[in-house]
């Protein structure tokens, strides 16, 4: 088989000279609708304060005189926003845009040595921190020769009169008259222009800042656009994606490519408002899809996880609920079946897959039906082209395993400063996944699994995601993550590590003897429904699964874990007698 083209025709013509800013906020497209312009964009969870095209662009417009007039923010300075969701997250990335700079966005939660990495990897010149890591922030900051009064905080923080403030910065600049151009781009000149250095998961070694132009990300906003335009005329007016009522829920964290180039960029692009949330918790999520009406519902497995386990659900009126995805991680068929029984009947149910090198989306959800096909990650999205390459070099048929290679309009332009894993992952135009998957006659995408993470029993493939599908089924399992595990005789066993249910973990502290019931049962119930070799070597309670914020496993721990465990002879390897 050669390259597949996916579906939908060349893309529409979009601008190369804009920044993100102007296209979403100031731009108008064939593919967006006409925005009502009393309709908010943008709602602060907590009090339900909503903010509007014009305050979106008077608090853009002060904060970005007030960054030139006091720090003198410039072309292709790097500005660290290092903060939970906040409603003015936007505004400042916008701000920094409109002066010719760069944002990184960092991880809230970052210890002082993991935000000096990035802040040192980016030449960051500026911090915009929260009240609630403002301390690592002004240390991390001093580590690296940032001046003190170059943090600042996001939020107020009563305590800490010397800080600087967003809105003491942004009633600033609109009060002093304009001392900055905003930057304007010559044709083709977003091809190249970095709007993100945003990090990719770091699994494997030290994370890498991936460099994202202005164009790599409307492209995949268009990409976005032109795959939901292909279902206009087709369905009911009330059964397309967005309609002049949709208010996605803003609880992926923005820093991360998921929430900030998907939910919050296309989203607001095609009409939706967006309702900022600090950070998921069940509950509160509940709620506020109850009290804002919700119709859009972006998670990463985890999430969808809590939400089929939690007896909260049966308490709060979901019916507002119209789409339901599930990205950042793989998605089993398992966990889609329970979604159904717990999601209203009109809601629709599937999977999309992305990158950070490519801008997000790769795949969305089948928009004619109501639920995806299981263990799809959706359809190739307008604008790709793919391969899946196998083993041996040639090119798979459909539905034949290989690695998947990409062509899309929003590639990244690589990884800043290195050039061995630039060149390893980006090759003659293509961008090298790292994810063995399927692609069937319908162009729909069925990922098997990391490559590198595949484990081999005895010559065969067995992919972690299938078992932990299955067994985040079982009753006692409330998470899983499974590893292997080196065997002298197979190669490699796996091994599952288990956070056990509320329900088995109350049986297990009332009786000591159920914890080996309990492990026993998980691996029958593995063994009834695997073939032989796919059988797990053991099973090791947890409390929690480690993952990083965007929902995927960071299976690396736990396979050290293991080979820790094996070497001090906590754990015993199955012998060949065994199996």
């Amino acid at each position: 088989m050669s390259e597949i083209q996916a579906d939908g025709g060349p893309l529409p013509p979009f601008p190369d000279d804009l920044t993100i800013a102007q296209f979403i906020l100031d731009a108008h497209h064939p593919l967006r609708p006409v925005r009502d312009r009393l309709r908010p964009w943008l709602i602060e969870e907590a009090t339900g304060r909503e903010v509007g095209s014009d305050e979106l662009r008077t608090r853009t417009f002060g904060l970005a005189n007030a960054l030139r007039i006091r720090y003198n923010i410039g072309e292709d300075d790097v500005v660290c926003l290092f903060s939970p969701n906040h409603i003015d997250y936007l505004s400042v990335i916008w701000a920094v845009h409109k002066l010719g700079a760069v944002v990184t966005t960092a991880n809230p939660s970052f210890t002082q040595e993991e935000i000096i990495y990035q802040l040192r990897l980016t030449k960051s010149c500026m911090v915009i921190a929260h009240s609630t890591n403002l301390l690592v922030a002004m240390e991390a900051a001093r580590t690296v020769g940032i001046p003190a009064d170059r943090v600042v905080v996001l939020d107020s923080v009563p305590d800490q009169a010397n800080v600087s403030n967003v809105q003491a910065l942004v009633e600033e600049g609109l009060r002093e008259v304009q001392q900055f151009a905003e930057r304007r781009l010559k044709q083709g000149e977003a091809r190249k222009k970095l709007a993100f250095l945003l990090f990719s998961s770091g699994t494997t070694g030290k994370p890498k800042a991936v460099m994202i132009t202005h164009y790599a990300v409307i492209a995949n906003v268009v990409q976005n656009g032109q795959y939901m335009q292909l279902t206009a005329g087709k369905v009911p007016a009330q059964d397309l994606m967005f309609g002049p009522e949709s208010v996605m829920l803003g609880t992926l964290p923005l820093f991360h490519a998921y929430g900030l180039l998907f939910v919050l960029f296309s989203g607001l692009a095609y009409g939706a408002a967006i309702l900022v949330s600090p950070g998921f918790q069940l509950e509160r999520a509940l709620m506020s899809i109850q009290r804002y009406r919700i119709t859009h519902l972006c998670f990463v497995p985890p999430m969808a996880v809590l939400l089929c386990k939690s007896p909260l659900v049966k308490n709060y009126d979901l019916s507002s609920a119209r789409y339901f995805f599930v990205g950042a991680a793989p998605v089993s068929a398992e966990l889609t079946d329970q979604l159904v029984h717990v999601l209203p009947k009109t809601c629709k149910i599937g999977q999309g897959y992305g990158m950070t090198e490519t801008a997000t989306m790769i795949s969305l959800m089948r928009l004619d039906l109501r639920v995806g096909t299981p263990g799809s990650a959706g359809v190739l999205l307008p604008g790709y082209a793919a391969r899946v390459v196998k083993q041996d070099g040639t090119l798979a048929r459909f539905n034949e395993p290989g690695e998947l290679h990409l062509k899309t309009p929003s590639m990244a332009l690589g990884y800043l400063n290195n050039p061995q894993a630039t060149a390893e992952t980006f090759k003659d135009g293509w961008l090298i996944t790292g994810d063995e998957v399927i692609i069937n006659e319908r162009k729909e995408i069925f990922i098997s699994d990391r490559i590198k993470e595949l484990i081999k029993v005895r010559a065969f493939q067995v992919a972690p995601a299938e078992l932990e599908g299955l067994l985040i089924d079982h009753p006692d399992v409330a998470d899983a993550c499974v590893v292997g595990i080196p065997d002298p005789y197979s190669g490699e066993l796996p091994l599952a590590f288990v956070a056990p249910s509320s329900d088995a973990r109350t049986r297990i502290e009332r009786s000591p003897e159920e914890l080996a019931k309990v492990k026993a049962g998980i691996m029958e119930y593995v063994a009834k429904h695997k073939v032989y070799y796919k059988r797990l070597a053991g099973v090791q309670f947890v409390d929690a699964i480690p993952k990083n914020p965007s929902g995927k496993l960071l299976r690396r721990i736990l396979r050290d874990k293991a080979r820790n465990m094996l070497a001090s002879g906590e754990l015993k390897s199955i012998s060949k007698a065994k199996l």
